[in-house]
């Protein structure tokens, strides 16, 4: 069983003893514990917005989660079924103090969390997370009495609302869409988006869409990250009957990927360099993308005029740098697209009105579209040390190695080659260290990671 206790939010299995995994005693400490940590932040205003996936455990989950934000004296307005997006603008249109999503994202069915939004709608700040943990800790709060319950209301509308809006934004094109007449595959691995994508859909004016996992519940039909291994069903139906292309989600709606007519997968990674290169088209900016995705996004917005930042893994440091840096469009090579003009969140919603204007402009197949941009493989490897190594150790004498390449520090050790990369990040709760490295193929992303795993057993050697 697994309780992960982090500034950004609260996950764990369900099951087993409390301060383990996430038991009911868990879920309401916590939210007990980020309740009162807005209510003494936000003295004016009492709402805060709930919203949940589809997964087994949302509805309990949910229903401790509201009792217990109600006995703070807190006003619970309850989207039910939705996803991450709609949740985060809910918050700041409903001038709410904050937000609460319940989703494990792309973890499997055991595993729930609490999501942490500020009254912006966007996730809590890492100081912000820590100040709610010491009240956790402490078991700081006070439960208001009989007459001073916070009150609830479920609101079912938001998800159209979401939908409104991005149908609202200048470069989304319902009319292009429309008159390509799109033949297109969800697979919503029986989350909330299999409400939400088809609805996406059918306002941006495609008819023919198929169905596949779309009810939302909770069973979900393969492993719910979409990675190529996990997509087995949607690549099948493809391959047996034609689409344009197929559409897949997580179970709370912020990652995107995209299945080419052939079956083949469009690459997560390349998800927010075609939206990116859509808006690029029509607006001048900059770009960010955190440290370990791919290159091609700095290829084709230096290509575009404008300038490329990385950010530190996580979305809340992509967020940050996209607001000093004044990007146009950002997000993180897991499919995640943050389209300011929205909202500062991973949004698939928007990902796929952005992705479907941008291919019916160019009148071209999914994987001509694919082909157009420059071609990066990233290999993901890791090696585990005895929890004896001192880690942080280890990285600075990588760092000094390879001191004449360019080197970024601002999370664990990144080295440019020229087009070439790798990205070491040490793990917050073992002894391992992740390597990330990219070239213009396979093997030679797989070569670099060997060769700095190489490295850092020779490191490792010369300091025993």
């Amino acid at each position: 069983m697994t309780l992960i206790k982090s500034i950004s939010g609260i996950r764990g299995t369900i099951g087993g003893k409390p301060g383990d995994s996430l038991t009911p005693i868990d879920v309401v400490k916590f939210s007990a514990a980020f309740g009162t940590w807005l209510k003494r932040n936000n003295p004016t205003s009492s709402k805060i917005v709930i919203g949940r996936d589809a997964r087994l455990s949302g509805d309990m989950v949910s229903k401790l989660v509201c009792g217990t934000l109600q006995s703070l004296g807190l006003d619970v307005l309850d989207l039910g079924l939705s996803t991450t997006p709609t949740v985060e603008m809910a918050v700041p249109a409903e001038q709410a103090i904050g937000g609460i999503i319940l989703t494990a994202s792309h973890n499997p069915a055991q595993w729930n969390a609490l999501k942490l939004l500020n009254s912006t709608g966007e996730f809590i700040s890492g100081q912000d997370g820590e100040e709610m943990l010491a009240i956790a800790e402490a078991e700081d709060f006070d439960f208001v009495d009989v007459k001073k319950l916070g009150s609830y209301t479920p609101d079912n509308t938001w998800l159209k609302k979401h939908i409104e809006l991005i149908l609202a934004l200048p470069l989304v094109n319902v009319e292009a869409i429309k008159n390509r007449n799109f033949k297109v595959i969800v697979d919503a691995v029986n989350s909330t988006g299999g409400i939400a994508v088809p609805m996406m859909l059918e306002a941006l004016g495609v008819t023919q869409i198929t169905k596949l996992h779309c009810e939302p519940t909770g069973h979900f039909a393969h492993n719910p990250e979409p990675l190529p291994e996990n997509l087995t069903d949607i690549t099948k139906a493809i391959e047996k009957e034609k689409f344009d292309l197929g559409i897949v989600v997580d179970p709370d709606v912020d990652r995107l990927c995209f299945m080419c007519e052939d079956g083949s997968p469009f690459g997560e990674e390349y998800t927010l360099v075609a939206v990116a290169d859509y808006i690029l088209q029509n607006k001048v900016g900059n770009t960010v993308s955190n440290l370990s995705s791919t290159r091609a996004l700095r290829d084709v917005t230096e290509k575009a005029g404008g300038k490329y930042y990385a950010s530190a893994v996580g979305e809340v440091n992509v967020v940050s740098l996209m607001k000093s840096t004044n990007a146009v469009i950002g997000g993180e090579g897991n499919g995640g697209i943050i389209y300011p003009d929205l909202h500062f969140g991973r949004d698939a919603l928007v990902g796929i009105a952005l992705f479907l204007t941008h291919l019916a402009n160019t009148g071209k197949k999914i994987s001509a579209l694919r082909k157009s941009y420059p071609e990066y493989y990233i290999s993901k490897n890791k090696i585990e040390l005895t929890p004896d190594i001192d880690v942080d150790g280890v990285l600075e004498a990588i760092k000094q190695r390879y001191s004449k390449q360019p080197i970024n520090t601002i999370d664990g050790v990144k080295i440019e080659f020229e087009k070439e990369w790798l990205h070491l990040r040490k793990s917050n709760t073992e002894p391992i260290i992740r390597i990330y490295s990219e070239s213009d193929s396979m093997t030679k992303a797989d070569n670099l990671a060997k060769k700095i795993i190489s490295d850092i057993k020779e490191v490792v050697a010369n300091r025993l």
